[in-house]
């Protein structure tokens, strides 16, 4: 007998009519509750994760000036849909597996091109830091999208304490790994730790924001807790969740997504409806929560997910076709 491994390529290639539907999967969540409930199954895993109730509430204040004026999408649809493999590939699987992961106590690792570097509790990374809101609207490479209310301060704020020098050209930034904790990663589906990356301008742009609440309160797990980078113009897989360290280096650093499919996931990764994915197209999005699974309103893709006039200047002169 011959037992197949998959490999990561394996699951890059999930194809959008394999994403299970949100309707389908609270759908199935429901009957096994039901089903749990009623003895005729054992409850293993169905409501792992923290409540909303367990989450801290944090003193913030409402940013207007780089907050959208769509709706949010509601903390159910914000927690329960969710693209994190170090906890499974299904978009139910990070809510639902999530439950035995320790966000406290925490620290971040910080090196490469700059003047202070070191090791950093959580405590002292959000010390100097006033927290505020700011409605994003998020959007999937997978053609999905929602508004979302985080909660957190300006990433330009927190890489200027640590005085980089001439030769960070880039950013750098990875997740944390624990197999134990996060049960994506016992296995082949992405080559881990997770790793993601930022020009420095772009790192140092007023609308990157680090992340460490959302509708007020503390992260969920499944949502990156306790920390995360939030690039609202971007794929939202550009936003690594989890972060326990960054690095100024002087090289374009490599990034998860690129390594594992780089015909598909380039280094930038800027929403832009004129360029498809290989495998769909980018011109239309579903917007979760405004209809019923498949049945979302779709909607047109925006160029830069709609902060092309924050961010163009970027990118002037650039061919974002080559540079995906």
């Amino acid at each position: 007998m011959i037992i197949r491994r998959p490999r990561p390529e394996d699951y890059a290639r999930i194809l959008p009519s394999e994403i299970t539907p949100e309707a389908t999967y609270l759908n199935r969540r429901q009957v096994l509750k039901a089903a749990v409930a009623a003895g005729l199954i054992a409850g293993v895993g169905l409501e792992s994760a923290p409540s909303r109730a367990a989450l801290t509430k944090l003193n913030y204040t409402h940013n207007d000036k780089f907050s959208v004026i769509e709706k949010p999408n509601s903390f159910e649809d914000i927690t329960n849909y969710n693209n994190y493999y170090e906890f499974g590939t299904d978009k139910s699987d990070p809510a639902a597996n999530a439950g035995n992961f320790k966000p406290t106590p925490w620290s971040i690792k910080v090196g490469g091109e700059a003047e202070t570097t070191g090791n950093f509790t959580l405590e002292d990374i959000l010390k100097p830091h006033a927290l505020e809101e700011r409605i994003y609207r998020f959007r999937c490479v997978e053609a999905w999208s929602m508004v979302i209310p985080w909660v957190g301060f300006p990433l330009k704020d927190l890489l200027a304490r640590f005085k980089p020098t001439s030769k960070a050209k880039y950013v750098a930034f990875k997740t944390i790994v624990r197999p134990s904790e996060m049960p994506g990663q016992r296995s082949a589906v992405l080559p881990w730790p997770y790793v993601e990356g930022l020009r420095i301008d772009e790192a140092m742009h007023p609308l990157a924001f680090m992340a460490v609440g959302l509708y007020g309160q503390t992260l969920p797990n499944q949502n990156g807790a306790p920390i995360r980078l939030v690039t609202p113009w971007k794929y939202g897989f550009k936003g690594i969740k989890s972060i326990v360290e960054i690095n100024f280096v002087e090289k374009q650093p490599p990034t998860t997504w690129n390594i594992s499919a780089p015909n598909e996931y380039g280094f930038y990764s800027n929403v832009n409806p004129n360029v498809d994915h290989p495998r769909w197209s980018q011109a239309r999005e579903r917007h979760i929560g405004s209809g019923s699974g498949l049945f979302n309103a779709r909607q047109p893709t925006l160029m830069f997910n709609g902060y092309q006039e924050q961010v163009a200047d970027l990118y002037k002169g650039m061919d974002l076709k080559k540079y995906y």
